[in-house]
């Protein structure tokens, strides 16, 4: 073989191989059949915990939600991920502890949480260069080294 056609190939493939995606996985992974199996008014926290498992985040306030997450996200080479799909399976339970019901949510339903942005404010003095430099000056007792242990 020549040499010359061999290198440039191998590199070539080398490159090709290093821009393919990568796929991340996170979190639930459901079993449609698990999820459509359940039956509100029959199954309970408990029959849910053991064919569903420990949900990702449950309600704040009463517990009478929980909430399974899944996100499949792409990354190419060093540019950040990008999210392909987004599942969130929603189980309610009523006073009891009984499904009332079952919701399957998509991306579609996500939206994009902006920040403000800015700087937090700070109460107190605000200092100047110098002020951070030198304010310390002075300010230290002269007390000496820290006591020792006792004998």
């Amino acid at each position: 073989m020549n040499l010359r056609f061999v290198l440039p190939s191998l590199a070539l493939a080398c490159i090709v191989a290093g821009c393919s995606p990568t796929t991340n996985i996170r979190g639930y992974l459901a079993d449609q059949r698990l999820v459509d199996s359940i039956q509100p008014g029959v199954d309970n926290q408990e029959s849910i915990r053991a064919m569903l498992g420990t949900p990702s985040v449950e309600a704040s306030f009463g517990r009478n939600k929980w909430y399974y997450v899944s996100r499949t996200a792409e990354q190419l080479a060093f540019f950040d991920p990008e999210t392909i799909d987004q599942q969130v399976i929603t189980v309610s339970f009523d006073t009891r502890g009984y499904v009332t019901g079952v919701e399957k949510v998509g991306a579609e339903a996500a939206r994009e949480v902006d920040p403000v942005g800015g700087k937090t404010p700070t109460r107190g003095r605000e200092l100047g260069f110098w002020e951070q430099i030198f304010g310390n000056i002075g300010r230290f007792s002269g007390g000496g080294a820290a006591p020792g242990p006792t004998e």
